[in-house]
């Protein structure tokens, strides 16, 4: 892809927006290249749902920007106005067994498991690790995605490789 082609958009799905699919949202818009425009939102976010602390703490210590993050439902990706998808991906099992809303232009679908850094077990320290585990095993998938080709990214090669990614 070329920067003169339009970013490929991509949703990241959980099912309250507040951790492992704001961590994917904020790091695909930081090593996207442009190339990559990264969404995140929850099936059910709780009323006043706001990211969790220790996901962002995570993602600026990595020196990832975090303007702009907020929980919110996946709604908001199925009305008339919003960005068509490219690809959706669940990062939570909870989610991926969820019926999700019809997607404008069908995008392609992929689910890549974490377990919720939240729920680790033992004090802060525990939390604070799991969610860098967290925002690195992410990385790794991330990092893959974003150097794959062209041809790779196609509408129809793009489902099969997201799914592929899972693999690892």
């Amino acid at each position: 892809m070329t920067s003169d082609l339009k970013p490929l958009n991509v949703l990241f799905l959980c099912t309250h927006n507040s951790a492992r699919s704001i961590l994917a949202e904020a790091l695909l818009n930081h090593v996207g290249q442009g190339r990559f425009k990264a969404y995140s939102a929850g099936s059910s976010p709780r009323e006043g749902q706001q990211p969790n602390p220790m996901a962002l703490e995570a993602l600026t210590k990595a020196g990832i920007a975090t303007t702009g993050l907020h929980s919110k439902s996946w709604d908001e990706f199925a009305k008339p106005d919003a960005p068509h998808m490219d690809l959706v991906i669940t990062v939570c099992d909870n989610a991926a067994g969820e019926v999700c809303p019809y997607w404008p232009g069908q995008p392609a679908t992929a689910h890549w498991g974490y377990a919720d850094p939240s729920e680790a077990s033992g004090g802060d320290d525990k939390k604070r690790e799991a969610f860098r585990n967290t925002l690195h095993l992410i990385g790794r998938r991330l990092e893959i995605f974003v150097n794959l080709s062209a041809n790779k990214l196609d509408k129809l090669a793009i489902q099969e490789t997201a799914r592929d990614l899972a693999k690892d």
